[in-house]
């Protein structure tokens, strides 16, 4: 579908809100609590401002210096609501702030005509809290994203990890209960929210996420090596994003630890890239991975870099052998869709969403479990197979664009929309079985 085809969208809304309390999609993916849902909301608020619609993302704002309105690009506005201190709040801490948050955003909209946003759509729980609330003040359907869900989260725990909270369970039944559209980036998240929340599989709308096709793409490697001073002949294998447990960069340095045992010989060419910022639970330990590495006898060929953005987010792309992305569990997994779109083959975990994002045998290798003996004959592996794997890697991320995830949220609201009217006019008493009530 093209980028202006709105024609192929029932219905479409002219304005659409979108909540995302605790990350704003102006922050810098790759640390604190800024991830893929960052990406997502960016990339898919820009395709529906793209196709003529009007977006409002509503955050909470972290900063005294952040204007209270922020233009993303033409047609998406990002509203920064005060609730609670601006700094020193973390996800865990934000429950108690959701009452402020919301009074802002209803604030917001009661300086506009009745009706001025078309479909609300909540990404994580929190979100879904005010969501819910917003529905029923404005009479407009509300659609949640979990993005992540906590009972699989601690089905999946990392050793050493902290259990989500209950507050956040509790909270999740309700948003799952009270929305009139869930999306699921794959049919494994909604095999999760039918078993695990007991939502209605009739309210559960399958949409994987995409990936920039015009931003990722293959490129030419030697330099990328050259702009991070890597060797020609090194051997590279990256990790990015978020570092905590939950996403197992450890894994891949324990990977590493054995090759050279098996090998010695390879420490002379290999190098192992970090790229991100410590976050969640691995606020506790900033340093736990370089320790880690130290404790491992391996710091001479790990890099650690800050988290990534434009060109250099590519780079670290093209310039490696191997992306790994060992999560213990992941709803999608975009980095293993960048890193594939430009060409560079990834070893995955055989959890969530990744068997989607990742073909296994042909765009990458998925991995039962995260013992280090098995990751390290996935990565050699991969290694050998680099080219071939490349190749598929390219095929594969083609088959998945934000293009086609924005038609396809559109899509979703115009259904919603329609049948929340339904069931409006059908709840709504007529005249006269309003009089003869009254009589």
């Amino acid at each position: 579908m093209s980028v202006h085809s709105i024609g192929a969208v029932r219905n479409p809304p002219r304005r659409v809100c979108l909540l995302t309390v605790h990350t704003s999609p102006l922050e810098q993916p790759g640390t604190g609590d800024a991830g893929g849902m960052n990406v997502y909301i960016e990339q898919t608020a820009r395709r529906m401002a793209q196709r003529g619609v009007e977006v409002e993302i509503f955050t909470r704002a972290t900063s005294s210096e952040q204007a209270p309105v922020a233009e993303l690009t033409p047609g998406v506005l990002v509203r920064h609501v005060a609730a609670g201190p601006f700094e020193g709040l973390g996800k865990n801490d934000l429950p108690s702030q959701l009452c402020a948050f919301t009074a802002g955003v209803l604030r917001t909209e009661a300086r506009h005509e009745p009706g001025y946003y078309d479909v609300v759509h909540s990404h994580y729980w929190l979100s879904g809290q005010v969501g819910w609330l917003a529905r029923d003040r404005w009479g407009v359907p509300l659609v949640h994203s979990a993005h992540t869900l906590a009972r699989v989260k601690n089905i999946a725990l990392a050793e050493g990890d902290t259990p989500e909270p209950v507050v956040r369970v509790i909270g999740e039944d309700q948003v799952v209960a009270e929305a009139d559209r869930l999306v699921a980036n794959t049919d494994e998240e909604a095999r999760q929210l039918v078993d695990l929340y007991g939502a209605d599989p009739g309210r559960i709308a399958t949409i994987p996420p995409g990936v920039d096709l015009e931003r990722f793409t293959p490129g030419d490697r030697a330099a990328s090596r050259c702009a991070l001073e890597l060797a020609p002949d090194a051997v590279v294998f990256a990790f990015v994003g978020r570092i905590q447990p939950l996403k197992a960069p450890d894994v891949l340095l324990r990977a590493a630890a054995e090759m050279l045992v098996r090998d010695p010989g390879l420490r002379s060419r290999l190098v192992v890239l970090v790229a991100g910022g410590p976050s969640g639970s691995g606020l506790a330990e900033p340093t736990a991975l370089q320790e880690l590495a130290g404790s491992l006898g391996i710091s001479d060929v790990v890099r650690f870099l800050p988290p990534q953005g434009g060109q250099g987010l590519v780079d670290v792309y093209r310039a490696a052998d191997v992306v790994a992305v060992p999560s213990h569990n992941e709803s999608f997994g975009l980095v293993a869709l960048e890193a594939q779109a430009v060409g560079t083959p990834v070893v995955a975990a055989r959890v969530g969403g990744l068997p989607v994002a990742v073909a296994d045998g042909r765009s990458g290798l998925l991995v039962p479990g995260h013992g280090a003996g098995v990751w390290a004959d996935a990565l050699r592996a991969a290694l050998a197979r680099r080219v071939e794997l490349g190749r598929g890697a390219v095929t594969h991320a083609r088959r998945f664009s934000w293009d086609r995830t924005a038609d396809a949220l559109l899509d979703t609201y115009a259904v919603a929309a329609g049948e929340f009217a339904d069931r409006q006019a059908v709840d709504v008493p007529s005249p006269v079985a309003a009089g003869m009530i009254r009589g």
